[in-house]
């Protein structure tokens, strides 16, 4: 059984080696009602009892139907109920109680948001097993990554693992996905948002590394470069899909860029500033209880434009967030109005993350408290007027 509850952060390739990586899940299907067939993708990995983590909520709803189609297929399902966080803790419980079955399991299903699918890749690479991801939600990049980013206990960013393999298969019902928040979507746009600005930012160094460690690929920056374009042109249609819970073909791409272009993207392209500033956020107690992921990233996008002083796309990003509602001032994120003592403590989290090296030039203190700043004052000039860029 593999142990990386304390990962090492990738290192950049010796001097003169230009080796680069990319990653993908085995399988990706996308497509309205695929829950229900579920199961003759998932009889592919030629299984006869799986593990299906999940939370109650969707066992109730879609788990309901995807286990009714895995026992007739002949498949057996033993549910393990995700604790609500992907947290060390959580891995570890769920590791114990899936290892502990009468008979083996011989595949893990993880059902849902963000976290249980980060949780679902965490112990499934534990007990070496095959994991078969089936997003609920377009409302980040994690479903096709082998990346999990681990939470302590109380929702703070911790650590994060890259494992050996991305997931066997990527399941994405787009139906499902229509009937979901709005919110959700747009959250998820910020974060693949990031992933053009991140890789853009990775390939302009010469010592940027991606998830694995290596130099960018050029196929990852591009997917990245895609994921951005699409959201652009088809952002704003894809949520009419949404507001009629039924799917239309700009949210079939908005999906595709949330959930497979970002999550390529951003493992094979890198990561930056725009992460570095959405992790540090967990730790602000009115962010983290009031935000998505995608949306501390979006507004870490703005900050990363600042830093790199590209006021062009700064101005294109923040409309365009304002247009679909994502946050783009420090109110929007739960900040009471000049309340400052945050700063300090993301300041210093940001510096810390492993990839804030990715920035072309050097990201500092200074820098970025001003970067931070003029993010803010852009978003409420954007919104009402009321900032003005330093």
């Amino acid at each position: 059984m593999n142990d990386t509850s304390n990962p090492e952060p990738p290192t950049a390739p010796a001097a003169g080696v230009r080796m680069r990586i990319f990653g993908s899940p085995g399988r990706y299907i996308q497509g309205p009602g695929l829950i229900n067939r579920a199961a003759d993708s998932i009889g592919q990995l030629k299984v006869q009892r799986v593990g299906l983590l999940c939370s109650e909520r969707a066992r109730r709803n879609e788990g309901t139907r995807l286990i009714e189609g895995l026992q007739q297929a002949g498949i057996d399902t033993v549910f393990s109920l995700f604790g609500g966080e992907c947290s060390m803790r959580e891995i570890d419980r769920q590791v114990a109680f899936l290892d502990d079955q009468p008979e083996p399991i011989q595949a893990l299903i993880a059902l849902g948001g963000g976290k249980p699918l980060d949780t679902g890749k965490s112990v499934a690479y534990r007990l070496q097993l095959p994991v078969v991801v089936i997003p609920t939600l377009a409302s980040n990049d994690a479903p096709c990554a082998a990346v999990s980013v681990i939470y302590t206990p109380e929702g703070a960013t911790e650590s994060f693992e890259t494992f050996e393999s991305n997931p066997s298969l990527v399941l994405v019902d787009t139906e499902i996905i229509a009937h979901a928040p709005a919110r959700t979507l747009v959250a998820g746009m910020g974060d693949a948002m990031a992933t053009w600005y991140e890789a853009r930012a990775c390939a302009g160094n010469p010592d940027g590394i991606n998830v694995y460690g290596a130099r960018p690929t050029l196929a990852g920056t591009t997917l990245a470069r895609l994921a951005a374009d699409i959201l652009f042109e088809h952002g704003e249609a894809a949520l009419v899909a949404l507001e009629k819970k039924e799917p239309n073909e700009a949210l079939e791409k908005v999906v595709e860029a949330n959930i497979l272009l970002s999550g390529l993207g951003f493992e094979c392209g890198g990561l930056a500033a725009s992460h570095a500033v959405a992790q540090a956020l967990t730790l602000v107690d009115e962010v983290e209880k009031n935000s998505m992921h995608g949306e501390m990233v979006g507004f870490g996008i703005l900050t990363q434009l600042m830093l790199e002083a590209d006021s062009e796309d700064a101005d294109r990003v923040s409309e365009l967030f304002a247009r679909i509602g994502l946050p783009i001032t420090f109110a929007q994120l739960g900040i009471e109005p000049g309340q400052d003592d945050w700063l300090d403590d993301v300041i210093s989290a940001t510096l810390s993350f492993p990839f804030i090296g990715n920035m072309p030039a050097p990201v500092n203190e200074v820098n970025l408290r001003q970067a931070l700043l003029n993010a803010d004052a852009l978003g409420r000039r954007v919104l009402d007027g009321d900032g003005e860029v330093l």
